[in-house]
């Protein structure tokens, strides 16, 4: 069975550290067998969410732009990966408002499907904007992949993460639990079938007790 994983690159430079992070984690990737697919969205004009719930009925956002492009091949494929810089303590704008839109809009079921984030930065942030990328998968039911540390990269250009070597050595052993738990997972499947998925429970508290 083939697989597939793409990769978003929410900065706004197609060559710079997060590229060659994401590059890195694309490479061990196919080298396990797994298809990739790396999308450039950092310099798209992405708009956020306006909360207009039109995804409702249509499954698909309002704004027909590249997050609907990007919806139809992530329900084909078996992973997701958000690479993100760091902005002022936080993923990069863009990246979060595609995001945002991408895992509301879309309306099919995303469990078992697997995700990680990759982060980005000169010096600082990344682990809080790493934790702010992974709630998208959390909420969905997807399993998140991890590494032999949190999956960052430093530098301020695409040579400075060159030297990172240790930030690369994660970026691969990144791809390579990736493919791993897709595998095992996608063998699961067939053995067992998907979990069991309980919706429809919603806490609130309208009377104020």
């Amino acid at each position: 069975m083939a697989h597939k994983v793409l990769l978003l690159n929410g900065s706004p430079h197609a060559r710079g550290c997060t590229a060659r992070a994401l590059e890195e984690v694309a490479r061990t990737l196919e080298a396990e067998g797994v298809e990739t697919e790396l999308i450039h969205i950092g310099k798209d004009d992405v708009r956020g969410c306006v909360s207009c719930n039109s995804c409702a009925k249509t499954r698909k956002c309002i704004f027909d732009d590249g997050v609907n492009e990007v919806a139809a091949k992530f329900k084909e494929a078996d992973g997701l990966i958000i690479g993100s810089p760091v902005y002022y303590g936080s993923p990069n704008g863009t990246a979060i408002a595609f995001m945002d839109r991408l895992f509301y809009s879309s309306g099919f079921n995303k469990t078992m499907k697997v995700g990680a984030a990759v982060v980005s930065c000169r010096r600082g942030g990344n682990t809080a904007s790493f934790d702010v990328l992974n709630k998208y998968f959390t909420i969905s039911g997807m399993p998140v992949v991890s590494s032999t540390y949190w999956n960052m990269v430093h530098g301020f250009t695409a040579e400075d993460v060159e030297k990172d070597l240790e930030g690369l050595q994660t970026m691969r052993n990144l791809g390579r639990n990736m493919a791993f738990l897709i595998k095992a997972i996608g063998d699961a499947r067939e053995k067992y079938g998907q979990p069991e998925r309980e919706r429809g429970n919603m806490t609130s508290f309208p009377d104020g007790k």
